[in-house]
């Protein structure tokens, strides 16, 4: 009786420690005002949307740290990724790579590089302006910066890649051999960031998709959701390392790590035309408009996306 009583305690000290933990979390995120309404904002379809932002902010880093991670000394911050997840009412969800370069009209700001939306005006005009390219409307912001992103990764230890050819980028820290491995931080911020491949930054957004998903299901994996001694530190950390729209909570995270997590996940990169050089801009990409519009109407009313308008970037 004696051993059945102490049993319950300890259980209910646990649960009441989680619950704690989780409490703490959600007080510990970074919140900023960054979905705003304004007039002519696109109106709610079916699912939810997740604008999703890499910055490449330094906040928080040592200049040692600038060092050891490669990231350079330059103010402010900037989009490094951002991709759109749409999770609809039932179905798959959908992970979209929204390249940096896509050439956008940016309200208040002329024709320019979607990642300019960012610098010009915080993530409020980068949802104006990907709401208006894309006439889906955005319900949940996530932001994280150089220093969040590699802390996370040693906060669960590493999470394993498979890289198929020599990866080696001295601009971004990295040095990578073929095979399984396990990547530190500071080498998976390098992963993320190369533009040192064939293919530049196609593959750069795949990479990008890639480990996030394989961050996401380590994290919501049995080994450590139900492992207090790993998801108790977890969700003491991770959470100071992200930035969310006021009104965002950490069961709203939660939601989209097992969205990220699903083996129905579909991803792919926004339907590309062609990449011009456009003069004062450099080189853009302008976007299949048929192929876009027909992804995106789908996206909004919850429907099957078609397959060919889904890229193997």
């Amino acid at each position: 009786m004696r051993i059945g009583r102490v049993i319950g305690i300890v259980l209910v000290v646990l649960i009441l420690l989680v619950l704690g933990v989780f409490v703490y979390a959600d007080f510990s995120l970074k919140r900023t005002d960054a979905l705003q309404d304004y007039s002519g904002r696109p109106a709610a379809g079916a699912g939810t949307n997740w604008l999703m932002v890499g910055s490449d902010s330094r906040e928080g880093l040592t200049d040692e740290q600038k060092q050891q991670l490669a990231t350079g000394d330059a103010a402010g911050s900037r989009t490094d990724s951002i991709l759109l997840l749409h999770v609809p009412s039932s179905g798959k969800p959908t992970l979209v790579s929204m390249l940096r370069d896509s050439y956008v009209d940016i309200p208040g700001h002329g024709k320019n590089k979607l990642n300019a939306a960012f610098a010009f005006g915080g993530p409020q005009l980068l949802q104006q302006t990907v709401e208006g390219a894309t006439g889906l409307r955005v319900d949940h912001y996530m932001e994280i910066g150089f220093a969040g992103f590699s802390n996370v990764v040693d906060d669960i230890g590493g999470v394993n890649m498979c890289i198929d050819k020599p990866m080696v980028d001295p601009k971004a820290g990295l040095n990578l051999q073929p095979g399984c491995q396990d990547l530190d931080g500071a080498q998976a911020l390098g992963y993320v960031r190369t533009r040192a491949t064939p293919s530049a930054d196609l593959d750069r957004v795949v990479h990008q998709r890639q480990f996030l998903s394989a961050v996401v299901s380590k994290i919501t994996s049995p080994g450590v959701m139900l492992n207090p001694l790993k998801i108790i530190p977890l969700m003491s950390s991770v959470p100071g390392a992200l930035t969310v729209n006021n009104g965002d909570h950490v069961w709203n995270l939660a939601s989209l790590a097992f969205s990220l997590a699903s083996k129905d996940l579909v991803t792919t990169t926004v339907p590309v035309g062609s990449t011009p050089t456009i003069s004062g801009v450099g080189s853009v990409v302008l976007w299949n408009k048929d192929k876009a519009t027909r992804l995106f109407e789908a996206l909004r009313t919850d429907g099957e996306v078609p397959p060919d308008v889904l890229s193997g970037h």
